[in-house]
């Protein structure tokens, strides 16, 4: 595959989100058959909730008569909607099944319902083309539910558009700079790192730091495991991204030199940083995360610990972030000048905008940029 070219450029613009598509819509356990709850999706308001047996549903939050949100309605019977307004009552069909002060239904009167699916502790929507929702195309991430790991997480609502936090997230360099009382460090920007378009068309960015001193994150999270640890560390952060907004990160420290880069982790620890974002508007994103180990499983206390630390983590990101899509929207016509650590970002780009093109919605002119492969 071509090398990515210090100096290309890509446009600095609003990203466009697909609509054929999964995304996260909520925890599995925000949503009840107790209360409705709204969320927007790619644009769309959705109203939530889950029917008297437990299946989750999901209605566009307007009511047919008069587009009065749903979601300010109440439950009713089995698995139906009353609107707050005037009344109408809908299945999660999202059919009209009673009117006010008459008895004839209006055959028209309809509301969305969206296919949804519930796995990996979200529920998922797909807000596009509804014949084309295939549950076998929600990404892999089968670690927030498998008996072999342990974690937890949270939802950021993340005040940029969803593709710069996928930029954020394929290239971590900027640890060092964004994160440097946590978990960055100096190797992060000297070491090498390759970047590869998968068979499966997913994206993997691998970069090892052999032989270095642990940052404090890391050192906790080692002693967790190994209470008389001492000395340095061979350090993996492994990335694995899942159209259109999905990332899974491998990362870890081992005992330096015990075989960690060969395969053998056994004298580390192993963390996946779960992630997947949720377009909300061109300018708002739904910001879902977890981080799942596979050491001290019955540790309370350490779930609770590392939630608590990635999310002050997370919570520089944010500002960070949120600085960026000001200057973005302050600069319009700026366009961005990528690097080699770009690579993996440029590869989400145009897949990105592949997909948007099946859909006749990507802007003209769109495309990201020459093809990215290897990087350093």
């Amino acid at each position: 595959m071509a090398e990515l070219m210090a100096g290309g450029r890509v446009a600095a613009k609003i990203f466009p989100h697909p609509l054929n598509a999964w995304y996260a819509v909520a925890w599995d356990h925000e949503v009840t058959a107790k209360a409705l709850m709204s969320r927007t999706v790619a644009g769309k308001p959705m109203a939530l909730y889950r029917t008297r047996d437990g299946r989750p549903v999901a209605l566009a939050d307007a009511c047919w008569h008069r587009l009065a949100p749903l979601s300010m309605g109440k439950l009713v019977g089995d698995d139906e909607v009353q609107c707050p307004y005037h009344g109408l009552r809908f299945n999660s069909a999202g059919r009209c099944t009673a009117m006010p002060a008459q008895e004839t239904i209006n055959p028209s009167a309809m509301v969305p319902s969206y296919p949804v699916v519930e796995r990996h502790r979200y529920l998922w929507v797909w807000p596009g083309d509804m014949t084309l929702a295939d549950p076998d195309l929600i990404p892999d991430m089968h670690q927030m539910d498998d008996p072999e790991w342990a974690g937890d997480g949270l939802m950021i609502e993340a005040p940029c558009n969803y593709q710069l936090i996928l930029d954020n997230l394929m290239d971590l360099t900027h640890e060092e700079f964004v994160h440097g009382s946590s978990i960055g460090q100096e190797e992060l920007s000297e070491s090498e790192f390759r970047t590869r378009l998968e068979d499966d068309g997913s994206v993997t960015v691998e970069r090892w730091m052999l032989d270095v001193e642990p940052p404090p994150f890391w050192r906790k999270n080692i002693r967790d495991r190994f209470p008389d640890f001492t000395g340095r560390v061979d350090r993996w952060q492994i990335i694995h991204y899942y159209a259109p907004s999905t990332i899974c990160i491998d990362v870890g420290v081992a005992r330096a030199g015990t075989g960690a880069p060969q395969g053998d982790r056994s004298q580390g620890v192993n963390g996946y940083v779960m992630n997947t974002i949720t377009p909300e508007t061109d300018r708002t994103s739904h910001y879902f995360w977890a981080f799942m180990r596979n050491y001290r499983l019955d540790s309370q206390l350490i779930t609770t610990q590392l939630r608590e630390g990635v999310k002050g983590v997370f919570a520089e990101d944010e500002a960070m972030l949120a600085a960026q899509q000001a200057a973005i929207d302050a600069n319009p016509d700026h366009e961005f000048y990528s690097l080699n650590i770009d690579a993996g970002g440029m590869w989400v780009r145009r897949i990105l905008d592949r997909m948007l093109q099946t859909e006749g919605r990507a802007p003209v002119g769109s495309a990201a940029g020459s093809p990215v492969g290897s990087a350093r």
